[in-house]
């Protein structure tokens, strides 16, 4: 059982990665690590950036 847990955590992982779920979290580790001790956008503040630097430079791939 230890072996099939393994594999669909790592399924899960895969799948947020994919999907951006863990953007965010990897956003605010690397604020944290090396901005100390500066603000750190909301979740809601960070996705609204994300998505207007996406929207006045987009990007030229198809996916």
């Amino acid at each position: 059982m230890g072996r099939v847990a393994e594999i669909g955590r790592q399924i899960g992982w895969y799948w947020s990665s994919l999907m951006g779920d863990n953007h965010y979290r990897r956003y605010v580790a690397h604020r944290r690590q090396t901005h100390p001790g500066e603000p750190v956008l909301s979740e809601r503040e960070y996705w609204r950036m994300r998505h207007a630097a996406t929207e006045s430079s987009p990007n030229p791939r198809c996916c």
